[in-house]
Parts: C-alpha cells; sequence; structure tokens
C-alpha cells in the first residue's frame, strides 16, 4: 500500500496544476482490486442466519459463506483499469 501513495503522489506531482481525476483514481482501484481477485481466487465471510433467545440462553448461528472469484473478472478488472488510466492521462 505505502507503494501506491507514493505512486499517486507521484502522478499528483506530473500534473502540478490539476490533481489526479476521478477516472485515473477508480482505474489504479480497479486494478488493485483485479490483481487481488487474480491472487486471492475467494474470500469468505461469516453470516448470521437464527438467533434464539430462550431466557438465561442465547443462541446464534453462523454459517460461513464462501464467494468464488472467477479468473476472467481478475483480468477485466486489470484491463478496465488500465483503459481507464490511459484515458485520464490524455486528458
Amino acid at each position: 500500500m505505502r507503494a501506491l501513495a507514493v505512486w499517486i503522489r507521484a502522478a499528483a506531482d506530473d500534473n502540478s496544476e490539476e490533481a489526479m481525476s476521478g477516472l485515473r483514481i477508480f482505474g489504479v482501484v480497479l486494478i488493485i482490486l483485479g490483481v487481488l481477485g487474480l491472487v486471492y481466487g475467494r474470500f469468505s465471510y461469516t453470516k448470521k442466519s437464527r438467533e434464539a433467545d430462550l431466557g438465561v440462553v442465547k443462541l446464534e448461528l453462523k454459517e460461513k459463506e464462501t464467494v468464488d472469484i472467477p479468473t476472467w473478472a481478475g483480468v477485466a478488472g486489470i484491463g478496465a483499469g488500465a483503459v481507464l488510466l490511459l484515458l485520464g492521462r490524455r486528458r
């Protein structure tokens, strides 16, 4: 993340009269998410599904869900981010 902050600061210094546009920032975010999707391939989260209160006893049922990220989604994110960076640079 530190390298990203240095890169953003250097890009902002290149255009001293104009700050980094939202289009370029969104492009960088898409590239980062695409790379993370390719590296990890899936993520898990915990979902609370049922809760019961029986006087002094409280029961809670949690389910662990896993979401697979398709390879094409990671590649598409990197490609779309690169296009947005190029468009932002031309403006």
